[in-house]
């Protein structure tokens, strides 16, 4: 049985080690806080990840899976180490922070025993790998050790999941004993059919932005579709269905909002910008998702006051801070901006989110924290839903309503159907549901298009059209939409 240590005991160092312990291996998990160890050994699990509890308890009560202060007996007699520290953004700079990852390195560096593989599971730019590989081979010239790059795809809510049914592995290796190694540990997955990509380090560590900053691509073009649809008098969730069926494309992250946040996307795409830069390749497309993203968030605000008229005085209920469902995380999350804007604007403000309190952020404490939605929303003049968490996705309009003091409901996901809002006697605010506007004449005097056989020409071949359609008999309702509410 293969010994793996896990350095790093926070949200991607403790579901990989959960979830190696459930593959059979015997899993050491180290941290340097004292505290968040000492919880750990007694089941208590400092982040909020659904079924992380329960799979912590079965490996820990199986002897498979330990915790540990960092100590030299554990990287001494592992025949795998993961690196599982943070790389944050360095402070006023889209750079990522290396230093954990070197500083670890550097730990392990004296205790490893020859034949190690040092696996970095961190989220790293490009060259970051053969940099830890020649900072231990400063500390221990004479060691025989392989290096290798094993980015993680693991998305809070459903991170367990996706440790076990991947839709990919990633290994980056420079030698045939990393990758023998990897071959062992993931031997499950390549037996499922699982595909298990072995490639350059290189390769490894851009394969994890890139996938990062095409899928936020996919958000930010959403985003300012959903403008447009606003302006045009189109529905975004009609588009983005429509749009979704064509497998080119893709029907997942094509959910307008209020735009991307947590631990990932928003640092991932800045530093992928950044590397672009440094290295004279900018990435312009990934530069504007970043400023869009930015620019939605801090929309927001403005977005609220349109709809309620002067702020000031009135009160406003949040509904959800963390920046999605099914987690406790509000790195980056649209509250942060949000909250503060419409607290300088005079409301007063009561958050309710299922797992987020008033100690996640500096910038909630603008608000009073509500200890269920009820308290919530009773005597509200507005409510603005933030998160999609599944109590706010079956909402009963009517009562919502009864309870609440005012009219407006502004629904940043999407998340609640219109005419039954309206029915209710709310004035709604969706994304990208707009009125339709008076068609201008001089689009309305438009020549019709040249035919060829029935068929309107217009530059494009048919060419790739045809295999996206969606089976012929697979009718797809999609009626026409009468506004409902306020459309901003």
């Amino acid at each position: 049985m293969l010994n793996i240590t896990v350095i790093g005991a926070g949200y991607v160092g403790l579901v990989s080690a959960a979830c190696f312990a459930r593959l059979g291996f015997s899993v050491t998990c180290l941290d340097v806080d004292q505290s968040r160890v000492d919880g750990l050994k007694q089941g208590v699990i400092p982040i909020f990840e659904p079924g992380l509890d329960r799979l912590v308890a079965t490996q820990a009560k199986a002897g498979r899976l330990r915790f540990s202060l960092v100590d030299p007996a554990f990287i001494t007699g592992a025949d795998i180490v993961f690196l599982a520290v943070g790389t944050p953004s360095v402070k006023d700079s889209d750079e990522a922070d290396l230093s954990h990852i070197f500083g670890a390195a550097r730990m392990i560096a004296p205790h490893l025993k020859s034949g190690a593989v040092v696996t970095t599971k961190s989220t790293v730019v490009a060259g970051t790998n053969r940099r830890i590989r020649a900072t231990i081979a400063a500390e221990r010239p004479d060691l025989r050790f392989s290096v290798v790059s094993n980015p993680e795809f693991l998305r809070e809510g459903c991170a367990i999941r996706d440790f076990t049914e991947p839709d990919r592995v990633v290994v980056g290796h420079h030698d045939e004993a990393g990758r023998a190694a990897m071959e062992t540990v993931y031997a499950s997955f390549i037996d499922n059919g699982t595909p298990v990509i072995f490639t350059s380090l290189e390769n490894a560590e851009l394969i994890k932005y890139a996938a990062n900053a095409f899928l936020a691509l996919k958000i930010s073009f959403i985003n300012e579709v959903a403008d447009l649809c606003e302006a045009a008098g189109g529905d975004v969730e009609n588009l983005a269905q429509a749009i979704g069926l064509d497998p080119r494309i893709g029907e997942r992250f094509l959910q307008a909002g209020p735009g991307f946040g947590g631990s990932c996307f928003p640092k991932d795409t800045r530093a992928f910008a950044a590397t672009g830069r440094r290295l004279g390749s900018p990435l312009r497309l990934i530069e504007t998702v970043v400023s869009v993203n930015e620019a939605r968030k801090e929309q927001l605000a403005a977005r609220v006051e349109k709809a309620l008229g002067d702020c000031a005085g009135k009160t406003i209920a949040i509904l959800g801070a963390a920046f999605k469902p099914d987690t406790d995380d509000v790195r980056e999350a649209a509250s942060l901006v949000l909250v503060p804007a419409l607290a300088k604007a005079g409301a007063r403000l009561r958050i309710y989110d299922p797992q987020v309190g008033p100690d996640a952020a500096e910038e909630l404490r603008h608000a009073s924290f509500a200890s269920s939605l009820a308290e919530a929303l009773t005597g509200a003049d507005a409510a603005v839903l933030l998160t999609e968490w599944e109590e706010f996705r079956t909402l009963d309009p009517r009562w919502a309503r009864e309870v609440m003091a005012g009219s407006l409901f502004v629904d940043f996901r999407n998340a609640l159907q219109p005419a039954e809002m309206q029915a209710a006697g709310f004035t709604y605010v969706g994304i990208g549901r707009g009125e339709v506007p008076e068609v201008p004449e001089v689009l309305a005097a438009a020549p019709a298009p040249q035919r060829v056989n029935g068929s309107p020409v217009n530059g494009h071949t048919r060419e790739g059209h045809e295999a996206a359609r969606p089976p012929r008999g697979a009718a797809i309702e999609m009626p026409e939409r009468r506004p409902v509410g306020v459309a901003l």
